[in-house]
């Protein structure tokens, strides 16, 4: 599985992912960094095939409009610890394995539990 972190997922969340053997990228880490538009993010997670990580309502809202990001884990958690974050995340990682060989889908991740669209 491929990981894209928009810019409020923090990049703690990108090393534990790679260090788990996934791959894994920032947005910090593309050409524009921070300053990369949410279609430009959307399209390099697209052609990528990433799994975009957000917290950003926009790509929701994309996701069904556009048909784009294809897949996105949005996080509606509020303030939580990095720490916290980033268990939540790890500990849905089977689970969204089990949904990366479908062509889209959004995983919406809150404090009752995740819901899938696909």
């Amino acid at each position: 599985m491929r990981f894209l972190c928009d810019v409020h997922i923090p990049y703690q969340l990108v090393k534990q992912l790679n260090g788990m053997g996934y791959s894994s990228q920032h947005v910090n880490d593309l050409p524009n960094r921070w300053h990369s538009t949410d279609d430009e993010i959307a399209e390099f997670a697209d052609r990528l095939n990433c799994i975009l990580i957000s917290k950003d309502i926009d790509f929701k809202n994309s996701f069904f409009i556009r048909q784009s990001p294809k897949k996105l884990l949005k996080i509606n958690l509020g303030n939580l610890s990095n720490e916290a974050l980033i268990r939540s995340i790890v500990t849905l990682l089977p689970f969204i394995s089990s949904l990366d060989q479908r062509p889209r889908f959004l995983i919406e991740l809150d404090s009752t539990g995740t819901t899938i669209f696909s």
